[in-house]
């Protein structure tokens, strides 16, 4: 088993390649940048002072919302992104937010419901993929 990752703010442009990489590989890199990326939050998760998982959040108010989370498939299944998404929730309520969301792909909805997410509305597509908006309060 590795040790626990170590968990540290980045530059928006230090999740770019991972974001592509895992979420939309098939799409140009620019797809991947968000306009409020300068606003967020951003967080990756190193293994070996390797960069292996990012995460980005933005709060608005009460309420925060994380984007772009992904790990590196060779990391995945390890407790890494669990680490991340524990260290996420705690920003969020430090930042004072009282609940945090995401628009989650279907497939991942119960990674989400092991941290108190539950989906709220209807499922709805980007491109071919299903998603759910989940949320919790904090």
């Amino acid at each position: 088993m590795s040790a626990a990752p170590v968990i540290w703010a980045i530059a928006p442009s230090h999740t770019y390649l991972l974001r592509h990489e895992v979420l939309w590989p098939d799409k140009p890199l620019d797809y991947v940048k968000l306009d409020d990326d300068a606003e967020g939050y951003h967080y990756g998760a190193f293994q070996d002072d390797q960069l292996v998982a990012v995460i980005s959040l933005f709060v608005n108010g009460s309420e925060a919302r994380f984007r772009k989370f992904a790990t590196s498939p060779a990391y995945q299944r390890q407790g890494i992104g669990s680490a991340l998404l524990r260290y996420v929730v705690a920003e969020a309520r430090r930042l004072e937010a009282s609940c945090l969301w995401c628009d989650a792909r279907q497939d991942s909805a119960g990674f989400y419901a092991r941290f108190g997410m539950q989906p709220e509305g209807d499922v709805f597509y980007k491109g071919p993929i299903a998603y759910l908006r989940m949320a919790r309060t904090l």
